[in-house]
């Protein structure tokens, strides 16, 4: 991994007068995979969506390479290479599979992700492609939706709650992906609710706690215990207490 890709420097987000965010900082390096763990309300889901650009931060600085991102337009984030699976899908439910896949693609960056591609990777999909977004399964959901970021061909895939009301089989097929997509050349930012999910697919973890950092680390690195106090607000030990790491 080299220089970082995406430096998120002291970020506050106010949802009117409530402190969303509230001066979090991290980086995300080419081909990695960072989660974002917490519980409902850390902070999360605004944080990544302050980074695509459809909220806009208070204060601190979004950066890609360098290149601070203040007032550039969501689809302005899209060509630069950022791409948001949002959570609950947000998937046009009266227009087909295919389409919603090509509204993906309306702002796409010469990559290896086409539609086709997308259909190598969920092999389901050719055979339904004229149906409703809408009749589909919330699995199948999200893999449109997520086929739909991948065919913009982003640098930077933003996943938000990805487990979020589907079955674990379902979940645990969705996160199979996770490895083929970085071998593609993408870095992923994955925030979770599930924090086994997120760790197990992480290179480093990041726990909010009411709109602040509370843990930072690389799993093999971080305790059960750690984990715990960090995403439930117990406070912290200066030594590492014993214990089985997270597998």
């Amino acid at each position: 991994m080299s220089e970082a890709l995406l430096d998120v420097r002291s970020v506050v987000v106010h949802h009117g007068q409530l402190k969303a965010v509230d001066d979090v900082s991290f980086t995300l390096n080419e081909g990695e995979v960072l989660a974002m763990i917490g519980a409902n309300g850390a902070g999360k889901s605004t944080l990544l969506r302050t980074i695509a650009g459809l909220h806009r931060e208070t204060s601190g600085t979004i950066a890609v390479n360098g290149r601070v991102l203040a007032k550039m337009s969501p689809h302005g984030r899209v060509q630069m290479g950022i791409s948001l699976v949002p959570e609950g899908r947000r998937l046009f439910s009266s227009m087909t599979l295919e389409e919603n896949l090509r509204v993906g693609a309306y702002h796409a960056r010469k990559g290896p992700f086409t539609i086709d591609r997308i259909y190598e990777l969920f092999d389901w999909m050719p055979a339904r492609r004229r149906q409703r977004a809408g009749q589909l399964s919330g699995g199948e959901q999200q893999a449109v939706a997520i086929g739909r970021a991948l065919v913009a061909n982003p640098r930077i895939l933003l996943l938000d709650e990805l487990s979020l009301g589907l079955a674990p089989i379902v979940i645990e097929r969705i996160y199979a992906l996770v490895p083929e997509i970085v071998a593609r050349g993408v870095s992923i930012l994955i925030v979770e609710q599930d924090v086994a999910q997120g760790v197990a697919v992480a290179n480093r973890v990041h726990c909010l706690l009411e709109g602040r950092t509370s843990l930072t680390g690389v799993p093999a690195d971080l305790t059960s215990e750690q984990i715990d106090h960090a995403y439930f607000g117990a406070e912290l030990s200066t030594t590492p207490p014993p214990g089985p790491v997270v597998p």
